[in-house]
């Protein structure tokens, strides 16, 4: 199963994230198919979620299951867009 999840970076207590495109059974940090955003949360306030959507939508399409946090993050990068 493929799944549309978070992948961790940055340094201890300064996290940052990409959301990447990825199969279940690979690590947290493993390899992945494909980048489509990225999330800082100790950004500014509009400055911290990137996400392609149109790539979001599309792994979506072909049966990517997206993480609790993940459908979040789209939804505000959405909000943002509008």
């Amino acid at each position: 199963m493929v799944k549309i999840r978070l992948k961790r970076f940055g340094t201890k207590k300064r996290p940052c994230y990409r959301v990447v495109v990825q199969d279940a059974r690979e690590p947290r940090d493993g390899r992945c198919i494909e980048e489509i955003g990225t999330y800082q949360p100790i950004a500014a306030e509009g400055k911290q979620v990137s996400i392609d959507t149109e790539r979001a939508k599309y792994w979506i399409g072909v049966g990517a299951q997206p993480t609790d946090i993940v459908k979040k993050l789209i939804n505000v990068q959405s909000a943002q867009a509008k």
